[in-house]
């Protein structure tokens, strides 16, 4: 998180009041336009008014059921970084993904997900990344004909069809939750 020091005139005194402001990066949310815009014009960014920064808000944002929200989970394995797209409902399953990976996930703190991905916590998603991240699709995620994720912030979304979900990301699929 950054500090930024905003000038403030109190009684003829200039004084600086230090406050956190989170700086999202310009990217987030325009960067998702534009990776749909060039690959995928026929996909709607759907924006909303409330906020949909958890699976339970984003299934009611958009009605559907919990388990159709596709989260993106960034974790890393040793030096890599990746990102995993399961089922809201679905939860990681340490053995599993440890078979999957051949070491244990840890799951990245907002500011790290943030410089990474470019996204807010709430709002991470597969698309519109500053630089090639490998993604993988959780299994969860074929339950479902279309599926729900978030596009760059905690306000938007797009509905896809799974398999689409991960040819445009380039995907390869996982059994690493339960």
């Amino acid at each position: 998180m950054r500090l930024k020091f905003l000038e403030h005139q109190i009684l003829s005194k200039l004084i600086q009041i230090p406050i956190i402001v989170v700086l999202y990066p310009p990217m987030s949310f325009e960067s998702v336009r534009a990776f749909f815009s060039a690959h995928a014009p026929e996909i709607e960014i759907i924006e909303t008014a409330e906020s949909s920064s958890t699976v339970a808000l984003a299934a009611e944002a958009h009605g559907v059921e919990p388990g159709q929200i596709a989260k993106t989970i960034c974790l890393r394995v040793g030096d890599e970084t990746m990102l995993v797209v399961a089922s809201g409902t679905a939860r990681l399953d340490n053995r599993k993904f440890k078979d999957a990976f051949g070491g244990k996930g840890r799951m990245l703190g907002p500011e790290e997900v943030l410089e990474v991905t470019s996204h807010p916590v709430g709002g991470v998603c597969p698309f519109g990344l500053p630089a090639p991240i490998p993604v993988y699709c959780d299994v969860s995620l074929r339950r479902f004909d279309e599926v729900v994720p978030a596009a760059g912030s905690t306000h938007s979304a797009v509905r896809i069809a799974t398999e689409r979900l991960a040819e445009l990301t380039s995907a390869k699929w996982v059994d690493v939750c339960q």
